[in-house]
């Protein structure tokens, strides 16, 4: 059965195993957004892949750059489509836009979850995250 799932990419591979995917006629999708005019993977080292678990299985854990199939030892974990469906509509002209509301928050503000799931959840600010710890 078709599903999503996740992949661990090698560090620095996730457009040229997206290459591959889309070459190999398999879905995957890489959001990417813009950063000083470059664009950039929004979770460097992961992605979505649409594959038919366990008949792709090999196919994809064993695409040059792949470093694993996101899982437990009883095999991948799939995704529910509405996950991803969630991060393409961030997307304007095929790049994830974050909204900013307000001013951009300090170290101990209080800050609040606008939209999404977890809407509403408060918490305080520590620290702007980089892409490596996002």
């Amino acid at each position: 059965m078709e599903s999503w799932f996740v992949i661990n990419t090698k560090p620095k591979k996730e457009f040229h195993v997206e290459k591959l995917f889309m070459e190999g006629g398999i879905k995957i999708y890489n959001p990417k957004y813009l950063l000083e005019n470059k664009i950039k993977p929004f979770f460097p080292g992961y992605e979505f892949v649409f594959f038919d678990y366990p008949s792709q299985y090999k196919l994809v854990k064993y695409t040059r750059g792949v470093k694993r199939i996101v899982g437990n030892q009883e095999g991948p974990i799939p995704l529910s489509e509405n996950v991803v469906l969630e991060i393409k509509s961030r997307e304007l002209n095929g790049l994830i836009e974050l909204q900013k509301y307000g001013e951009e928050p300090k170290v101990g503000d209080e800050i609040e979850v606008a939209e999404g799931p977890l809407k509403g959840l408060k918490g305080i600010f520590k620290k702007e995250l980089d892409d490596k710890e996002r």
